[in-house]
């Protein structure tokens, strides 16, 4: 391997934009095993593309345990049907449960405006 084939920690956190403590923490999680060259953990391109999408899985709010369900399949089902239509239905429960949040929030947002809009009403009263 030549210096750019592999990252180092520092290395791998300032292009992902996330501290060393993160990638530690996906470490202790499971999600990511670096090699070792000496006392030093060393990324291949395959862990930082593990790494991009665990934060972006992440992001999209799911949870590490789902993530690492997802990354596992990668190891198991070379032609990805199983982890494709995984993904397909933990994003279609992520979409349920945010239309539904988003619902909830419109109602909260309504009454909330109602009581602004009344209190207005009663100090230019």
């Amino acid at each position: 391997m030549t210096d750019q084939d592999f990252y180092t920690v520092p290395k791998l956190a300032k292009e992902l934009g996330i501290t060393p403590r993160a990638i530690r923490f996906y470490e202790t999680k499971g999600l990511l095993v670096p090699q070792r060259a000496g006392s030093t953990r060393v990324y291949t391109r395959k862990d930082r593309a593990r790494l991009i999408l665990i934060l972006r899985g992440k992001r999209l709010g799911f949870s590490l345990a789902v993530i690492g369900e997802f990354l596992d399949l990668y190891n198991i089902d070379t032609n990805s049907q199983q982890q494709t239509q995984m993904l397909s239905v933990k994003v279609r429960n992520k979409i349920n449960d945010l239309e539904e949040q988003r619902a909830e929030l419109d109602l909260v947002l309504t009454e909330l405006l109602e009581i602004e809009e009344k209190c207005l009403d009663a100090l230019n009263s």
